[in-house]
């Protein structure tokens, strides 16, 4: 069941706790590791799930079994992102993604490749919503009526969502250019 939830204030604790435990295990495997998705927007109402984008030069074996060493699992049944309009290249969206393991946090790892649209998009969506609250109000506001809706239906809980994200990722781009946007430093 998809339950979207006030932010909590302890969402970045957790997320550094997680980024310091990746960053253990991975260590220079990881180029960053960083706090991704809803939970990292100070306010943001979210599932209780931490999302954090780990980026890598390649997927290679070793950070397969950091990641398990860390307690992570991979689910081998997602294997890319959404594609956003404009974009043709699969290859550019594809990434690795692990879940939790027994008894731990929920967490999302998303491991991305560096220089990827993938790996640039929740950088800059987090960033743009971090910026812009009214904007972040209103992807609330969608979330809410979606888990209303479609509270026990993943995918189109995401067939909706997914254009949202890419409507806000335009104006995000936009923005990007005007104040010549870069990532800043990795969150772990």
């Amino acid at each position: 069941m998809i339950t979207i939830v006030p932010y909590h204030e302890d969402w970045p604790d957790d997320s550094r706790a997680i980024a310091a435990r990746l960053r253990a295990e991975l260590g220079d495997l990881a180029l960053r590791i960083d706090h991704i998705g809803s939970t990292s927007v100070p306010g943001l109402a979210a599932k209780d799930k931490i999302d954090i984008q780990v980026t890598v030069a390649k997927l290679s074996a070793a950070v397969k079994q950091a990641l398990n060493r860390a307690g992570y699992v991979r689910n081998l049944e997602v294997n890319s992102d959404h594609i956003p309009p404009g974009d043709s290249n699969p290859a550019d969206w594809r990434k690795w993604y692990f879940r939790q393991g027994e008894g731990m946090r929920a967490t999302h790892i998303h491991v991305r490749l560096d220089g990827l649209p993938n790996q640039r998009y929740p950088l800059l969506f987090r960033d743009y919503l971090r910026a812009h609250p009214s904007s972040a109000e209103a992807y609330a506001r969608v979330k809410q009526q979606l888990a209303r809706y479609h509270a026990d239906d993943i995918e189109a809980f995401c067939d909706i969502k997914d254009p949202v994200c890419d409507l806000i990722l335009f104006a995000a781009e936009e923005w990007a250019k005007e104040i010549v946007w870069q990532p800043g430093p990795s969150d772990g």
